[in-house]
């Protein structure tokens, strides 16, 4: 087995999963250095303090701050090893956006020593780690590079996928286990050494493309699915049926498992990974890009229903119960609840429309345009509502009495209440 890294570590982002990262290794006892562009998060980190929502974390991060393991800056450090964790956003065409991950590496390389590991974490494109390998050689032609070295490379370049689920990060990022690429064997290996530091999962090493396609079929996996769970609900719709009651019963087959629908997909990876293998190979991709069109239309679809509900009322006053893309966090990245609020407050300009979130106390910037839009607490919300939307199964909302909901429409998205 390989040594378990011991040096000084630099985490460039601390978002999602560049600062739970940084906490599970400093707390185990190795040096982070946090890297981020933005001010407010450095200061925040500095201070031991957690800039967004996620359980266990606010702990980890005081503890390793207050251990002096763990601090926070926004220029690049010298280390030992980088952990690249910038967002990888789409372009207006569906294809990858790696201006953040060239950023970074443009940032590491006048920093980098002989031996030096640098793990790209960011969900990518096959070739973008050995394209990072490439953009550091450019501005680094005295360090022999894993991508074009015959010899033995003086720096380490690999891949490292994040495979965490929001809401369990700490947990998951512990326990589920890791896959490694490098562009090179010994690359895999030497970055092994700092994901064994914490992780207890099976750290499984490969080839670098191997790693970066691994990551994005399977959130494409879960895309395809909730396609199907998501167009069986607007069929069932279509025919009066109860989506709820016939997945129940499809999946007491012992080989039937559908997901349950929902008002479209959200967060960061499942509703954008699925381009990045379309981009790849276009004219192949048949069935993921038929799963987008699906997913992107759920929202429109639940928008619909319920204009076409009010028009029972004369001025009916709408509550829509959720703005995040999944429960109990506070991540609005992508999310289909916040655009089925948008469509709905566009769709109906002189109607009331409520928006609930326990999770955050201001409209997104999407949603703050909207005169006949505003937030309220759920129990206030309700009480006004003719019409009950939810949109997310936060758990405050699932202990919302049956009596309350009496007497109004309700549609319910997330089978919560059935």
């Amino acid at each position: 087995m390989t040594d378990l890294f011991s040096g000084r570590l630099a985490i460039l982002g601390l978002g999602y999963i560049g600062l739970p990262t940084a906490a599970a290794l400093a707390t185990r006892g190795v040096e982070v250095i946090g890297v981020d562009i933005n001010e407010d998060i450095v200061a925040a980190v500095a201070q031991g303090k957690v800039p967004f929502t996620e359980p266990d974390l606010a702990v980890a991060v005081s503890g390793a701050v207050a251990m002096g393991r763990l601090s926070a800056v926004s220029e690049t450090p010298e280390a030992d090893a980088y952990i690249i964790a910038v967002p990888t956003p789409f372009n207006e065409d569906r294809t990858a956006n790696l201006s953040y991950v060239k950023a970074a590496a443009e940032q590491v390389a006048p920093k980098l020593k002989r031996g030096a590991i640098v793990i790209l974490e960011s969900t990518s494109p096959p070739g973008t780690t050995e394209q990072v390998s490439r953009w550091i050689g450019a501005l680094r032609p005295d360090l022999r590079m894993p991508h074009d070295s015959d010899g033995v490379a003086e720096i380490h370049v690999a891949h490292c996928p994040e495979r965490v689920l929001p809401g369990r990060i700490m947990i998951e990022i512990i326990t589920n286990d890791r896959v490694v690429g490098g562009v090179t064997p010994r690359c895999a290996e030497r970055a092994a050494s700092i994901y064994r530091v914490f992780a207890q999962g099976e750290i499984l090493l490969t080839d670098a493309a191997s790693a970066e396609m691994a990551k994005l079929v399977e959130n494409a996996y879960r895309d395809v699915n909730i396609a199907f769970a998501n167009e069986l609900s607007m069929i069932s719709e279509a025919l009066h049926l109860d989506i709820w009651e016939v997945i129940r019963l499809a999946n007491r087959h012992p080989r039937v498992e559908i997901l349950k629908p929902g008002p479209g997909v959200g967060g960061h990876c499942i509703p954008v990974d699925p381009w990045f293998i379309i981009a790849a190979a276009p004219e192949s991709a048949r069935l993921l890009r038929a799963a987008r069109a699906v997913n992107d239309d759920k929202p429109h679809h639940v928008a619909r229903q319920v204009i076409a509900k009010a028009a029972r009322f004369n001025s009916p006053t709408i509550a829509c119960l959720g703005l995040t893309f999944k429960a109990n966090v506070d991540d609005i990245r992508e999310s289909p609840a916040v655009e089925v609020v948008e469509l709905i407050a566009k769709g109906l300009p002189e109607t009331a429309v409520i928006a609930v979130d326990p999770y955050t106390d201001r409209l997104p910037p999407a949603l703050a345009g909207y005169s006949n839009l505003r937030m309220e607490r759920a129990i206030e919300a309700v009480e006004q509502a003719d019409i009950v939307v939810l949109l997310v199964e936060h758990d405050q909302f699932k202990t919302l009495g049956r009596t309350r909901l009496g007497g109004k429409v309700v549609y319910d998205t997330r089978g919560a209440w059935t």
